[in-house]
């Protein structure tokens, strides 16, 4: 009986070998070519901050041109097409800013408006040019009888808080508020002439320390977060006396608070838009030329 001759193998295997090494080859290839013709140019990126633009993304814009001087120093058609876009970036940007500091006043203005009917507007037109609000609930009149700490506004925000104690020759020039469980916030001492105020009548003396800016240090914001909670507060000098805050105090320097931080937040739009106005006024005088 014949028995029939098996075929190899082996030319299929070899076969199969170069066709997945071919395969490979090409991917590769293609892979390479693909990666070399997707390679950003400087009008890519010149074309991608254009869009940006157009899109409001104007971060995005500015990132992609300074990406055009940083990847391409040569490409000067590119870069000065870039500047020139840059110019028109920063003018819309600063268009943006003052709409929204536009908008913003309007928001803040209309909340003012009623917080100012909880408060007295103090001015003495000799000696001051912008006065000061005084809460409504705690007006200058109930403060000095007793030991006592005050609040008021400055036209423009500044708060500050003013400590006076009666009858008590104690030099104090430092006070600190604490909750029962001993947490507190204190002021730092004053030592400023013109802030220390001590006199005598017929019948009483008076201790009166005002504390403003870094003196006053965050205590005002520490008697708003827990206006609800029982505060003491304690008169720091040559010795040291202390009284419960009485619900009115505390209400008048929560208001205070929140009416300082009202008018700064104003103050601060105000600037934003005057500096966005100058430098387009300066970047229309550079189209100009």
């Amino acid at each position: 009986m014949t028995r029939k001759k098996r075929k190899s193998l082996y030319p299929t295997t070899k076969f199969l070998a170069v066709s997945v090494f071919y395969k490979i080859f090409i991917g590769l290839f293609l892979l390479v070519a693909c990666s070399q013709s997707k390679e950003k140019t400087a009008k890519d990126y010149l074309n991608a901050a254009q869009q940006a633009y157009e899109e409001g993304n104007y971060d995005l814009a500015k990132t992609q041109i300074d990406s055009i001087k940083i990847k391409f120093p040569k490409a000067f058609k590119e870069i000065k097409a870039g500047f020139a876009l840059m110019q028109d970036v920063r003018l819309a940007e600063n268009q943006r800013n003052i709409a929204f500091c536009d908008s913003m006043l309007q928001v803040n203005y209309d909340t003012l408006k009623v917080m100012l009917l909880k408060f007295d507007y103090v001015r003495d037109e000799e000696y001051q040019e912008f006065g000061d609000y005084i809460p409504k609930i705690y007006p200058l009149s109930q403060t000095l009888y007793q030991n006592t700490v005050r609040s008021g506004v400055q036209e423009k925000g500044n708060l500050y808080l003013e400590s006076v104690v009666v009858g008590q020759n104690i030099h104090h020039n430092q006070i600190k508020i604490s909750l029962p469980e001993g947490e507190y916030a204190e002021t730092l001492p004053v030592t400023s002439e013109g802030l220390n105020y001590r006199f005598s009548t017929l019948t009483t003396s008076y201790e009166i320390v005002r504390y403003s800016g870094d003196n006053e240090n965050g205590v005002a914001k520490f008697v708003y977060t827990f206006k609800d909670r029982p505060l003491t507060v304690y008169f720091i000098g040559k010795r040291t006396v202390s009284k419960r805050m009485t619900n009115k105090e505390k209400e008048g320097i929560a208001q205070s608070y929140e009416l300082s931080s009202l008018l700064l937040e104003i103050e601060h739009l105000k600037l934003e838009k005057e500096k966005s106005e100058v430098l387009i006024r300066y970047l229309l005088s550079k189209k100009g030329e």
